[in-house]
């Protein structure tokens, strides 16, 4: 193992941007915009819509309804003089904010009580969302990405629910591209697990492929600032020691290391292409309080 790069402990406890604010500089930024040759932008970000896999003892499905049709509007600016019959439509939408691809915020994990940066789950967690650590903490991130091929590890087209991706696997992964992870980039996992997402939600959700603790841990050594995955949460689930140990990933990128992860991402236009360096641009809503936001990440290459 690779040894830590930095010392989480010696992070400032004011700070809540975690990673991506400790690393991500101008100077990566530019490098990373001249990865763009092309002029191409791919989308890594899948469409939500009704039926979207969701963890149903977690979360609310994506449910969306008119509030405002274009005929009732219509009437009330005639009501008020109008003539030119301009009418809005608009809509109520209610889901969590870890539906469909989305960013996971630092608040949305504690281990016991305890926050990143020492701060107290109890005391944060308000009527009105998080006092600090939500999402709108994150900062804009236009910096280096990362795609690992690892569905064909067991020489299939995806890997199977409770393999690990150990850190030896990215290890590989990185050199089969020829490539080593560094401070700021975003590094994305393709398992194949992405395949069910649209066409088998209960298979989904019902377990994945992801990395394991050290394959973490080796990744966040190297300073990355975000750990993206086709999958709905980048670790893999169930893990070896499942039930006594539990989302360990989540404990360590988001309460310990500050690193942000994405969620049921979009990979593989990425592998079909044979892309796995570029620039990408990760900038979520700035939904203040939550723990989590939508997200539509895009690769620029």
């Amino acid at each position: 193992m690779t040894a830590c790069i930095h010392d989480h402990s010696d992070w400032q406890r004011g700070d809540p941007t975690g990673a991506a604010g400790r690393y991500l500089t101008p100077d990566m930024t530019l490098e990373a915009l001249s990865l763009v040759k092309q002029g191409r932008i791919i989308d890594l970000g899948r469409i939500i819509a009704p039926g979207a896999p969701a963890n149903p003892a977690l979360m609310t499905p994506y449910v969306i309804s008119p509030t405002v049709r274009a005929s009732d509007n219509i009437a009330m600016r005639r009501a008020n003089g109008g003539e030119n019959d301009a009418g809005a439509i608009l809509e109520r939408i209610g889901m969590t904010t870890h539906v469909g691809t989305h960013i996971d915020a630092l608040g949305h994990f504690a281990r016991g009580d305890a926050m990143h940066g020492g701060r107290s789950a109890a005391a944060l967690t308000t009527p009105v969302g998080l006092a600090d650590l939500g999402v709108e903490n994150i900062p804009p991130m236009v910096t280096r990405g990362i795609a690992l091929n690892v569905a064909s590890l067991d020489d299939g087209n995806h890997l199977q629910p409770g393999r690990a991706v150990t850190a030896d696997d990215v290890k590989t992964a990185f050199d089969r591209i020829e490539a080593t992870p560094r401070p700021g980039d975003v590094v994305c996992l393709h398992t194949g697990w992405g395949r069910f997402y649209d066409t088998d939600p209960a298979r989904y959700i019902a377990g994945e492929p992801g990395i394991d603790l050290e394959a973490a841990k080796y990744l966040t050594s190297h300073g990355v600032i975000a750990i993206g995955a086709d999958t709905m949460a980048v670790e893999v689930l169930p893990g070896a020691d499942f039930p006594k140990i539990q989302m360990p990933v989540h404990l360590h990128c988001l309460v310990d290391a500050g690193v942000n992860l994405i969620e049921n991402m979009l990979l593989e236009p990425l592998i079909v292409q044979d892309i796995s360096v570029f620039c990408i641009i990760v900038a979520p809503a700035k939904l203040k309080g939550a723990t989590g936001a939508p997200l539509r990440p895009l690769a620029l290459v």
